[in-house]
């Protein structure tokens, strides 16, 4: 078969983003819901920082071993044992919510969620070019990523509506049926599966599929070593700046509303879908050797959301400025990862797909936790246009230290 001509939406990968759209859209809901409930009921950025730290660690760490089961576990099996297993989760959380003390309780749900998510996203990675020829694993992966970034875009705006309406609990209770529906529909998927011989018990199983992907990076893509630098440092620096700064900048700096950060989050979520649908359309024809000014680019938006809340900013101008800038950082960061990820699993086998994916996922990641509880204590402490101007100017020399490390990703000339 000639493989230019087979369809990308076949049946298989039709199924998965649909089971993905359900599951994701549940998982941005509830994620979106549960820290802004600990801030409203707490009023503190560094219990707010500290808190989504603790959370983030378990998804860096589940995700290395998320990628060695993805290679030796049918990937769809994976997606329907993790799915209802978060629709029990939550179910648990509603029930001892008002029961248990608040901040305990929500620690424990988020670390859960993020530590199911990190053992997840490795199968969809890996299951992508099972289920795409090679000459789409771009807009396959622009897929996957609109789907995320779709998600995004409704969930914080449902949320925020309905959490600034009826409170939390009808939010949790839809959450679940989301997460049920995906792991029923995703029962229908057929991802090619090449079962592997175990070397001995589970440990050393990992232990031995790990050293596997970490000797792959070492000593044939060394250069993904350096990518996975560049992103740490950009999700140390930028990306935790975001993730506290922009729920403190809307509810506490300018004093708006939970819809209002709702509609913030949820023009983060369409640039990110603009940013897929981008990348699907121009495809190959994108150069990932100009990476670098991509992140440039993220770097002097989040220098213009930081003078958008300078002293003596009108609330409604600074809010429409910062909610521009997150739509603009969006598409770029979007673009970018899009493209990485293609890159990645374009030169990288596919017995190693899922290990190779997670622990690019898991170093990129692992800075997170650090920048968001540092940044938790910096809102708290000093001026937010500080802070994000201080971001700024960090992810700009990252960016431009990135540059040959884009170009060793992507040796091959720009096309003129």
């Amino acid at each position: 078969m000639n493989q230019s001509q087979t369809p990308l939406f076949r049946r298989d990968f039709t199924l998965v983003v649909i089971g993905q759209i359900i599951s994701l859209f549940g998982n941005a809901v509830v994620r979106f819901v549960l820290p802004l409930y600990l801030l409203r009921q707490t009023g503190s950025p560094a219990l707010f920082g500290a808190v989504g730290a603790a959370a983030f660690i378990p998804a860096v760490l589940c995700s290395p071993v998320g990628g060695v089961v993805a290679d030796r576990v049918n990937k769809r099996n994976i997606m329907v044992a993790l799915d209802f297993s978060t629709a029990c989760l939550i179910l648990a959380f509603a029930l001892l919510l008002d029961r248990a003390p608040l901040v305990p309780l929500l620690v424990v749900c988020l670390m859960l969620l993020y530590g199911i998510a990190g053992a997840y996203q490795p199968s969809v990675q890996a299951s992508i070019p099972l289920l795409v020829g090679a000459e789409q694993l771009t807009s396959g992966n622009a897929v996957i990523n609109m789907v995320n970034t779709l998600s995004g875009l409704l969930g914080p705006m449902i949320g925020g509506v309905l959490f600034g309406s009826f409170g939390i609990q009808p939010i949790l209770w839809m959450s679940i049926g989301c997460f049920f529906l995906s792991a029923v529909m995703e029962l229908f998927i057929h991802i090619p599966h090449q079962p592997q011989q175990a070397p001995g018990g589970v440990l050393a199983t990992v232990r031995q599929d790990l050293g596997d992907g970490w000797r792959f990076i070492r000593r044939e893509k060394p250069v993904f070593l350096s990518v996975m630098l560049v992103l740490a440092l950009f999700n140390l620096v930028l990306s935790a700046a975001l993730i506290v700064g922009i729920p403190v900048a809307v509810v506490q700096v300018l004093g708006l509303s939970d819809f209002h950060l709702g509609v913030t989050e949820a023009a983060m979520g369409l640039g990110g879908l603009a940013g897929g649908i981008l990348a699907a359309c121009f495809g190959p024809r994108l150069r990932l050797r100009r990476g670098n000014l991509l992140l440039l680019a993220a770097a002097l938006t989040v220098a213009g959301m930081a003078a958008a809340l300078l002293p003596g900013t009108a609330p409604a101008a600074g809010y429409w400025v910062v909610t521009a800038m997150s739509f603009a950082i969006m598409i770029l960061s979007t673009m970018l990862m899009v493209q990485l990820s293609a890159a990645a699993q374009g030169q990288t086998p596919a017995n190693l797909l899922g290990k190779v994916m997670a622990f690019i996922m898991a170093v990129s990641n692992c800075a997170s936790p650090l920048g968001q509880a540092v940044y938790g204590v910096l809102f708290e402490k000093c001026p937010s246009w500080t802070v994000l101007l201080g971001a700024a100017c960090a992810a700009a020399v990252t960016a431009v230290y990135s540059r040959t490390v884009f170009r060793a990703l992507d040796p091959s000339p720009s096309r003129q």
